[in-house]
Parts: C-alpha cells; structure tokens; sequence
C-alpha cells in the first residue's frame, strides 16, 4: 500500500511510538537493523537510481508497539509496510495481528480522506512489481540443516510454491541451516489461502527434516505440483 501515513500513526496511544529515522543515533539505528525490526539504507544501484534514498533520512521512520509484534516502516521502499511478527511458531495470532492492524490503519485514513491504493485488475500496487496483488509475504525462520542439502530441495519448494532466502532479507544466505521460508506468490491467491499454503509446506519441511535426521528416506513424502 503506498500512501502518506506518518501523522495518524501516532494516534494509537502513548505505549506505541513513531521514531523518526534522522532522530535516531547510529548505534540505535543498527541495533533495530540487528534485531530485524529496521531497514538499511539502500544501496543498490537499481533502487538508488530509482530515487529510494532521496533526502534520506527525511521523513522515514518506524513505528511499533512496547513489544516490537506489530511494526509500520514508514517511506522504506513503499509509503508503508506493516509486519507482525513474534518467536514461536503461532502463525494465526501472527495473522490476526495483522489484519486487525491493517484494518485499523485503513480506518484512520479514511477518516483523513486517504486509502491504500488499490485497483480490481492488479490487486494492491507497491513498488515492486513482484509485490502486485496481495502485497503478503508471509515467513518463518526454520532450520533445515540436512533437507537443504538434499538434491531435490529447490524443487521442493517450487512444488509446495515457496521460496527460502537467508534471515538477513533478500540476497542473504542461510546460517548454520537456518532459512527465511515464504509464499512465493502474492497474486492468484488470497491473503488466507498464501498463509495456509506456508503452513501447509512447512510441516511437510519439517517432517522431511526429522526423517533425514534418523537417516531415514523422505522420496515418498515428495509433494504434488500446487
């Protein structure tokens, strides 16, 4: 969703805060970058020449709850991009969390003549192409020590139709086995529908993992083609 939001974030009460990105010192800046809840300064040529790091710092920032499970990137790559996150493996109170924020944004602006852009044909427009339509990437941090080493991994997941990247972000790679897991789609499908696909493949991932671990066969746990 691109749209201007920074004024109306503030509106949720006293425990939950936007921090400017300029008012920040650099060692609070990359703390948050470490613990995963801030982005970097870009520094691709592709999204440099696009204008992404225009007058940066200026009027970005992050906004969160005390306990860092909701948060809102504020002019990042999109206007906003709104995550919930948390340790554990409850997928449906990360969800619920989500789409309760979510609609209490869109209420707020509303209420301020605004809304997330959006159209029937492409679904919600973002930034990046790869993005159009739900605009959901939904993840989950998961050791695969010995699937990811097994020759048919990448296959795999194409057939459960997700896609793995390190828990740095893009272009990262995987440490000591442990992967960032996620839909691979965000058009075709609704927003329910990419998050029981994820759950769905990854406890077959996980299955698959526990019986490479005894040494045990997994070709008979090969997935259809979604």
């Amino acid at each position: 969703p691109r749209i201007r939001p920074a004024a109306p974030l503030q509106s949720w009460g006293a425990k939950r805060k936007y921090y400017a990105l300029k008012n920040m010192t650099e060692a609070e800046q990359q703390q948050l970058i470490d613990d995963h809840f801030l982005f970097d300064k870009p520094v691709s040529p592709l999204l440099l020449a696009s204008g992404m790091a225009r007058d940066w710092p200026d009027a970005r920032g992050i906004w969160h709850n005390d306990n860092k499970t909701f948060l809102v990137w504020v002019n990042e790559e999109d206007h906003l991009r709104v995550i919930s996150m948390q340790k554990g493996g409850n997928m449906k109170e990360v969800f619920n969390r989500f789409c309760t924020g979510l609609s209490k944004i869109e209420e707020l602006f509303k209420n301020k003549g605004q809304e997330f852009m959006w159209n029937e044909h492409l679904g919600y427009v973002l930034t990046c192409p790869s993005n159009l339509g739900t605009g959901l990437r939904a993840g989950v941090h998961v050791k695969l020590p010995n699937l990811s080493k097994y020759r048919q991994f990448e296959e795999i997941l194409k057939r459960l139709r997700l896609q793995k990247r390190g828990t740095g972000g893009v272009d990262t790679a995987a440490v000591g086995g442990v992967f960032d897991i996620s839909n691979a789609d965000r058009l075709g499908f609704s927003e329910v529908e990419l998050v029981q696909m994820l759950v769905d493949g990854l406890k077959l991932l996980i299955e698959m993992e526990k019986r490479l671990e005894k040494g045990q066969a997994i070709e008979d746990l090969m997935p259809a083609q979604k």
